[in-house]
């Protein structure tokens, strides 16, 4: 029998006319491992994101009193004990500060990000999600897509200087974009491009020459702004291209139904919820192929969230709520860290729950979740909190918890972009430089 392509089509005749019916994934079109294509040898796409929560965590409530795996789970990661073996837990690494002062709730935060310790949000340099996007994420419909679940339209993933990739903050607005404003079902039988989608590929194709003759002409500053200017362009070309092609098929994938309005009410209760609705989306348009590369966020980082009917947020209750002097921390400031916790909890088990090759999508992922300080009252940024989720097809090891000891939060950094193809042998300034991967997560 004729060997089947995973590209292949069902060729017929009507009337004449040569007809072509696209063939879904198939068991026969993946290896023994299931973790590619048998044909061309092709890896299932590995997708790689970030989930941030604010405001730190408990350390006696979060962090494990043991490393390895075997080690306990703490309280406030018992939720997530159904997928232990698909997590690592990260505890004890620094951003270094090197006398830079500490801006709150955001040198860490960016930080652990660019490995630079800012004191605002000018960044000197793209966050590692750019750094990765810009190698796994040219060949999707979008680079990256970014959200935000609070009502809070921020976002911690920067290309340059100032310029932060905008988040959707509606689950309908992000439905909208997703599923509806040129997206194309990868399961449909027939495919008509868009005339439209032609006109306005053909004219940014026709200025390509002038784009590279215009950036040999300016100075380093002007070619800095062109090149981040430039690059939008190319990502909106690179839409266009993709609106042009017929999508892969994808198995298993249908169509989510649209979200109902939904209001930005900081409350934990709408927030948790809304979260879900948006983690269900984003992981559809992950199995779909329309990005490789997400940023998530529960809340700012100087947390906006809130209880029902009351008015001190999240971030006012790390300063002002006395400790518990039986507990020995902060009662309220437990409850909602508990909180980001079981949102986490919820973010996991969306992408576990779609079936991929011999695992799940989450098995195909590497997402790093972080938080932007260790004690949200002290506005430390020794000891951020990190968990990864995900093995990136087995590129990474988890299932364990491993103690940094004061080691630069860099090395996380570091390991994730050389795991996902980023030719880098060290990254971060001053304190902050390294060239060690951490070698417990490489396989």
């Amino acid at each position: 029998m004729k060997k089947l392509n995973r590209r292949g089509f069902l060729r017929g005749t009507l009337n004449g006319l040569t007809l072509g019916v696209a063939l879904p994934v198939l068991d026969c079109f993946l290896t023994d491992s299931g973790k590619a294509f048998a044909d061309t040898g092709a890896r299932i796409p590995t997708r790689f994101g970030t989930w941030i929560w604010g405001c730190g965590h408990i350390p006696e409530l979060w962090i494990p009193s043991s490393q390895g795996h075997n080690y306990e789970m703490p309280p406030h990661l018992a939720s997530l004990q159904p997928y232990r073996h698909k997590l690592a837990v990260l505890s004890g690494f620094d951003v270094k500060l090197d006398g830079v002062p500490n801006k709150p709730h955001v040198t860490g935060c960016l930080g652990l990000r660019t490995g630079v310790p800012v004191p605002n949000t000018t960044v000197k340099a793209p966050t590692l999600d750019v750094l990765i996007a810009d190698v796994i994420g040219a060949q999707t419909r979008f680079r990256s897509i970014e959200l935000s679940t609070s009502g809070a339209k921020k976002s911690y993933s920067y290309r340059g200087p100032d310029s932060p990739n905008p988040s959707e903050i509606s689950p309908m607005d992000l439905y909208q974009r997703l599923f509806v404003d040129g997206f194309q079902n990868p399961n449909n039988r027939s495919f008509k491009p868009d005339p439209e989608f032609m006109v306005q590929k053909s004219v940014l194709s026709g200025v390509q020459e002038e784009r590279r003759r215009l950036l040999k002409l300016v100075g380093t500053g002007d070619r800095a702004r062109l090149d981040e200017y430039f690059t939008s362009i190319r990502e909106i070309e690179q839409k266009l291209a993709f609106q042009l092609e017929p999508p892969a098929p994808v198995e298993g994938f249908s169509l989510p139904g649209a979200p109902e309005a939904w209001s930005n009410d900081p409350t934990m209760e709408n927030v948790m919820a809304k979260h879900k609705v948006m983690a269900e989306l984003l992981a559809r348009a992950l199995q779909s192929q329309q990005t490789h590369v997400f940023n998530v966020l529960l809340s700012d980082t100087a947390s906006n969230l809130r209880r029902p009917g009351t008015t001190s947020t999240y971030h006012t209750l790390t300063h002002e709520e006395p400790e518990d002097l039986v507990l020995g921390y902060q009662r309220e400031v437990a409850w909602f860290a508990e909180q980001s916790m079981f949102a986490w909890r919820d973010f996991v088990a969306a992408l576990d729950s779609i079936p991929e090759g011999n695992g799940t999508l989450l098995d195909n992922c590497i997402v790093l979740a972080h938080s932007d300080c260790s004690v949200a009252k002290s506005h430390a940024v020794d000891g951020i909190p990190m968990m990864i989720a995900g093995t990136g097809g087995g590129r990474i090891k988890t299932g364990f918890h491993l103690a940094g000891n004061a080691d630069p939060i860099t090395r996380v950094g570091l390991t994730l972009q050389q795991v996902m193809g980023v030719q880098t042998s060290t990254w971060g300034t001053m304190s902050m430089q390294t060239n060690r991967a951490v070698t417990d997560l490489l396989v």
